[in-house]
């Protein structure tokens, strides 16, 4: 996975497939330690979510808003969607179709 610090306030994260997927998430969070941004998920290169994984996605939201960020997810896939759409965690994140898109949010809502 790469984490990109976008700006000052804005930090990438391109999410690997699993199994790496576990391991870019903590990675995250690691590097979130130092200073919560608002961040960007990207989700093209992942296919399937499992529970664990769905759990650590929720840990991070709440981290990041608590503190007063947003976190978008981008790029989702179909498959990883149709997760989203039977948990119900389609109204729980927010989404957006690819990074650029996910940036130019960021910009007109702060």
């Amino acid at each position: 996975m790469a984490i990109e610090k976008w700006s000052d306030q804005v930090t990438i994260a391109h999410l690997g497939a699993d199994p790496q997927f576990t391991d870019d998430l903590n990675s995250l969070d690691g590097s979130l330690k130092t200073g919560l941004t608002h961040v960007v998920l990207d989700f093209s290169q992942v296919q399937f979510l499992n529970s664990s994984n769905l759990s650590r996605l929720l840990r991070l939201r709440k981290q990041i808003h608590d503190a007063g960020y947003r976190l978008i997810l981008c790029g989702v896939s179909t498959k990883a969607w149709s997760t989203f759409l039977v948990t119900g965690l389609d109204k729980v994140f927010e989404y957006a179709e690819a990074v650029p898109m996910a940036l130019a949010s960021l910009q007109l809502k702060n």
